[in-house]
């Protein structure tokens, strides 16, 4: 009986102290096997990282094709974001300096005249007052004889790969407190202008100045909303973009068939509240212009 009693209490210290140590040793190999493994994979790779992914995004080799050979000898990256499939927009974050936004402004500022419309049949200076209430001058890249547009201008062909030919000339708008442009399109529909030799299939915004309060380019139809004939084409509504000095916008006015135009590209500007507005548009045509340059 004793001596059960003895070996009884043995193995029950021998349990209760053992477990401790067993889990221990548990958790010591599975990370000793984790370590390992790491190292291993590590080894297998080059010593280069342990997901080649991150390889991928550290070192990237680009293939060029020999200078003047063919194509381009230079790669270009001009970033941007999808603002809107209905209308297709796209922002485009500090496309010019602070630089060359001020001397586009500075350049523009001595031709400036009040804007015009182009009008419809039934249309006249009276009955479309206060439409578009901004002033304005065209100004081509040759013009410039700073060199900004002409800067400005092959930008914008490399983000659109649309050659330069197809652009008009700068129009530079300034839009002082209480100036709006009513929602309107850029091309111009046949059937209300008559026919056209060609057709204004993209607009690219450039802002040269911040605004502090309004002057917003608004898309009231974005994605088909408020197309049931109620719109007044005054209202700010919709997708709306704040101007910031340097950045672009782009969007396109015809479908991709490139003659049909795109209802959702109405579009206008909101009235300035506070600050003053100035931005460059340059329209694309879907033909060469023939008085370009």
């Amino acid at each position: 009986m004793k001596g059960k009693t003895v070996r009884g209490n043995w193995s029950f210290r021998t349990n209760k102290f053992t477990f401790p140590y067993v889990f221990l040793l548990c958790i010591f190999f599975f990370f000793a096997g984790f370590f390992g493994s790491t190292l291993f994979s590590h080894s297998q790779d080059g010593g280069h990282g342990l997901r080649p992914r991150s390889r991928f995004l550290e070192s990237t080799e680009y293939n060029l094709m020999t200078a003047g050979d063919s194509g381009d000898d230079s790669i270009t990256s001009i970033p941007f974001q999808v603002l809107s499939w209905k209308p297709r927009a796209l922002y485009f974050p500090n496309f010019a300096t602070a630089e060359q936004c001020e001397g586009i402004v500075d350049v523009a500022k001595a031709g400036l005249k009040p804007s015009a419309l182009a009008l419809r049949k039934g249309e006249n200076e009276e009955n479309t007052k206060g439409v578009r209430t901004s002033s304005g001058v065209f100004l081509s890249a040759s013009e410039d004889k700073t060199g900004i547009l002409d800067v400005i201008e092959q930008k914008i062909a490399r983000a659109t790969m649309i050659p330069r030919t197809h652009g008009e000339a700068f129009n530079i708008l300034r839009y002082e407190i209480g100036q709006r442009y009513n929602s309107h399109y850029d091309a111009f529909n046949p059937a209300e202008y008559g026919p056209q030799k060609s057709q204004r299939m993209a607009s690219f915004l450039l802002y040269l100045t911040n605004v502090e309060e309004g002057g917003e380019t608004m898309f009231p139809f974005e994605n088909g909303l408020n197309m049931d004939g109620s719109y007044e084409y005054e209202d700010c509504i919709g997708l709306k973009i704040r101007p910031r000095k340097g950045d672009g916008l782009l969007f396109y006015s015809l479908f991709p068939n490139g003659s049909t135009i795109d209802p959702t590209s109405l579009h206008g500007s909101c009235p300035v509240i506070k600050g003053e507005k100035w931005v460059a548009t340059k329209w694309i045509t879907n033909e060469e212009q023939a008085d370009y340059r």
